[in-house]
């Protein structure tokens, strides 16, 4: 099984203010995020984290070792140290964009994998699927025009209940 998510920010005690995200502390929204993951997703899933894994981290490393799963991580604009040194994450894979599919029943779609949101993409008229993150749950002018983009979904933690998502729970 295929899950996704984004903007976990594992570490980042200031998401939460900046998200209004419902933890009282740094440790609690992590020991939550890791919990949600693990009660779902099993070693034999597939998670694509789409960017901002962890911030403000010594060590992304340490979280992805508690999580499930097989990650397949699309680098956002926080997740530096993945980004300086690679060769500290070789079980992960690691991708600045990244396009595969996935299945719904016997329906396959083309998933559009990348950290920000985009106005068009590879197959937009083909019915493919954008899934994105970085914007959390902001009500800015990105977030109005994407809700008017057909087949793209923000897959960022603060909207999607701090838990990884399927495609099919992603799109209901």
């Amino acid at each position: 099984m295929n899950y996704y998510i984004a903007d976990t920010h594992f570490g980042h005690a200031n998401i939460i203010h900046l998200c209004n995200r419902p933890f009282q502390n740094v440790d609690e929204m992590d020991d939550v995020l890791i919990k949600n993951w693990n009660s779902k997703v099993t070693k034999k899933d597939t998670v694509y984290i789409l960017g901002d894994f962890a911030f403000k981290s010594k060590s992304p490393l340490e979280y992805l070792n508690r999580l499930n799963g097989k990650k397949v991580v699309i680098l956002g604009n926080h997740d530096t140290d993945m980004r300086k040194h690679p060769e500290k994450y070789s079980n992960i894979e690691i991708y600045n964009y990244l396009e595969i599919s996935d299945q719904i029943k016997d329906q396959t779609y083309r998933l559009i994998l990348f950290h920000y949101p985009l106005a068009e993409w590879n197959g937009f008229f083909r019915n493919s699927i954008h899934l994105y993150g970085h914007i959390h749950n902001s009500v800015n002018e990105t977030k109005h025009i994407m809700d008017e983009i057909p087949n793209a979904y923000n897959v960022g933690a603060d909207v999607q209940g701090f838990t990884p998502r399927t495609l099919n729970e992603i799109i209901k």
